[in-house]
């Protein structure tokens, strides 16, 4: 299935910037694992935010919880979740 997920951070400027910088390093370490597994399969920055649109890929809806769940920063995120299909128009054949 494949799923359009908005991500905004909001890390609390009470969060000590030593705890705050070792949550990012597993983030990033986290979402590059699932880029390279192909379940992340594009992330895009949204310019003058904190904060991205991505692309996964996954078996199903009980697949992305985990994934989105298990994101270091997720205490700390707004997350907006959109199942997509494929589209009539698309000259591109959707994976079976």
């Amino acid at each position: 299935m494949l799923f359009k997920v908005e991500m905004t951070v909001n890390i609390p400027a009470t969060l000590p910037a030593a705890q705050a910088e070792e949550i990012k390093a597993r983030e990033k370490a986290y979402s590059q694992q699932l880029q390279r597994e192909g379940k992340w399969l594009h992330i895009w920055r949204v310019v003058g935010q904190y904060a991205n649109v991505s692309l996964f890929e996954v078996k199903d809806n009980q697949e992305l919880h985990e994934i989105i769940t298990g994101l270091p920063l997720f205490p700390y995120m707004e997350i907006s979740v959109q199942p997509l299909c494929q589209h009539p128009s698309s000259i591109y054949v959707e994976k079976p």
